[in-house]
């Protein structure tokens, strides 16, 4: 009898050891689905309260809890919890008051990294009010069509953006939209201030009523552009590589939000002897390639580092919560077993997904690219696009598996291994990804297609030796009788583009290639590159020195590999 219990007592012992032998990630897998479940029992919960819990409420308790612990770093400057609630019910106050606003309504904002921004967040989801985050790099038609979108009758910018304010505000004022700058004075016609009228205002907090009909369905915040929240947070008017692990150890940071080129900016500074003297333990992010991770945890130190895939509008996302160099999480098959995602083949010529002679998609193995769609359902809803009903209805794919379902389309082709580790491979279709930043070419071929000795434009995304996603390419197709000016078109493209997105290249063409669908043939412009001794045709190169686009020789292609040029 001893002997049975001792072997029972023995075999539950040595139990995790077997697991963990035959199911090396069994215990971190479960642990996840686990956090999962939880994390949406909370959501549930909150969202059956009156009134709802939402980030504003969290934000309340704890400026009640601790009204003097430090909310906000920027600079010199501490702002308490208490600072910027009583702030952001000025804020309130004033949009209510002086600008009539009420719950349900939409305010969009255009500017850079500063407080102002929070309180004016804040300000507005007590007002029960959604925020437009516009991107401050935006300018011009992609401006309006930015603000059009969310359907804003009012925008708070920065006096520091007046040039871009100035261009678009006729467009702004037909469409009967006030427009104020964040500041005490103007110098614009048409232009208000916007801060001495929240100097006025009464601190005092703001009545639940005034935002009494928010649920979980209202919208909050309307993203153009990745941002973050946490507890304290630590502002900075630009990312600076020199000065990053100063900024960490002046402000005791312990977390930090990265992109990929981030770490990478920081791997290539030079080095200190105090590259480990910091108290960051944790990173979250997504984008980081895999030497860089490795190079990075190797000088900086022993960073936890959880890269992650997600999109704002996706319905699915994944945290590599095993750490595994270079993978963005990890196929949980209890988490599968709630949502139903695939990886299908997908023809890149035709830029669709492929289908079989029965006209389903067709699942790819493991080690194979795959596009990654996720079914539209109750668990991972898709609710699309503000104002683009049309960009909606692409991301819906319908008949996938059989006939009637409906699947989300991420745009990103994604690769599963042997060991269900996911990696993220590259994106489809009319959008590429360069410092950080998504870079549609339709936009950017509008923009160049308006100079005028250019008939025809084909924007692609093209690799660069070292650097993360893919640099900006234009292949040109000139007007009968006109010549190409490269100084007319730096110009132009600094004066709409923002930087990520002019075209570092240009390839002048006799010719545009088309699909049989009138789609711009990319795939093989994009494997060619702009080697000017692969390529025949003439090749230009954006020179920010010069400000202009000069002839690209040998010696600028291999100063840019070897990385001597900088990009």
């Amino acid at each position: 009898m001893l002997l049975a219990i001792y072997t029972a007592l023995a075999g539950l012992l040595l139990l995790p050891l077997v697991v963990n032998l035959c199911c090396p990630y069994f215990f971190q897998d479960t642990g996840y689905f686990l956090r999962l479940v939880g994390l949406s029992r909370r959501l549930k919960s909150y969202e059956q309260r009156r009134p709802v819990r939402t980030v504003l409420q969290v934000f309340l308790e704890k400026a009640r809890q601790t009204p003097h612990k430090p909310f906000l770093l920027f600079r010199d400057e501490t702002y308490t919890y208490a600072q910027v609630d009583q702030r952001s019910n000025q804020v309130a106050r004033t949009l209510r008051n002086h600008l009539g606003l009420r719950q349900g309504e939409c305010v969009a904002i255009f500017m850079g990294n500063e407080p102002a921004y929070v309180w004016l967040w804040l300000g507005l989801a007590k007002l029960g009010c959604a925020t437009s985050c516009l991107n401050y790099n935006i300018r011009a038609e992609s401006l309006l069509h930015c603000f059009q979108c969310c359907g804003a009758k009012v925008l708070l910018a920065s006096p520091e953006l007046q040039a871009a304010i100035q261009e678009v505000l006729p467009s702004l004022k037909k469409d009967d939209v006030s427009v104020y700058y964040v500041s005490r004075t103007s110098n614009t016609d048409g232009v208000d201030s916007f801060l001495e009228k929240v100097d006025e205002e009464s601190t005092g907090p703001i009545p639940e009523s005034w935002r009494s009909e928010v649920t979980f369905l209202t919208p909050a915040v309307y993203i153009y552009t990745s941002g973050t929240t946490g507890a304290t947070i630590v502002l900075r008017n630009k990312f600076s590589a020199s000065q990053f692990w100063n900024d960490c150890r002046k402000y005791n940071v312990t977390v930090v939000q990265y992109i990929g080129e981030l770490l990478r900016y920081l791997c290539n500074s030079p080095q200190k002897p105090n590259d480990r003297d910091h108290k960051v333990r944790l990173a979250l992010g997504n984008g980081l390639r895999s030497d860089v991770w490795r190079e990075f945890i190797k000088r900086f130190g022993d960073i936890h580092i959880y890269e992650f895939y997600a999109a704002t509008e996706g319905n699915i996302g994944f945290t590599n919560y095993t750490r595994k160099i270079g993978a963005i999480g990890r196929v949980n098959y209890l988490q599968k077993k709630v949502i139903s995602y695939e990886l299908i083949k997908y023809d890149v010529e035709k830029d669709e997904p492929a289908r079989d002679g029965n006209g389903y998609c067709i699942k790819v193995p493991k080690g194979e690219v795959g596009l990654l769609v996720c079914k539209i359902s109750q668990h991972t809803p898709f609710t699309g696009y503000a104002g683009g009903k049309t960009q909606t209805e692409k991301k819906k794919l319908r008949d996938v598996f059989k006939k009637g379902d409906l699947y989300f389309n991420s745009g990103d082709l994604l690769m599963i291994d042997r060991e269900d580790f996911i990696y993220f491979h590259d994106r489809v279709g009319d959008t590429f990804r360069w410092k950080g930043e998504n870079v549609a070419t339709t936009e950017v071929a509008d923009v160049v297609g308006l100079v005028d000795f250019v008939q025809e434009v084909n924007v692609y995304g093209v690799t660069v030796p070292g650097h993360e996603g893919r640099i900006g390419m234009a292949s040109i197709k000139m007007k009968e009788d006109h010549e190409f000016n490269g100084n007319k078109l730096f110009k132009h493209v600094v004066d709409y583009l923002p930087t990520y997105a002019r075209p570092r290249f240009l390839r002048i063409q006799d010719t545009i290639e088309i699909t049989g669908t009138f789609k711009h043939r990319k795939v093989t412009l994009k494997e060619e590159g702009f080697n000017p001794s692969v390529i025949n045709d003439a090749l230009y190169f954006l020179d920010d020195k010069a400000e202009m686009y000069v002839p690209m020789t040998e010696d600028i292609y291999n100063a840019i590999n070897s990385g001597t040029l900088k990009l």
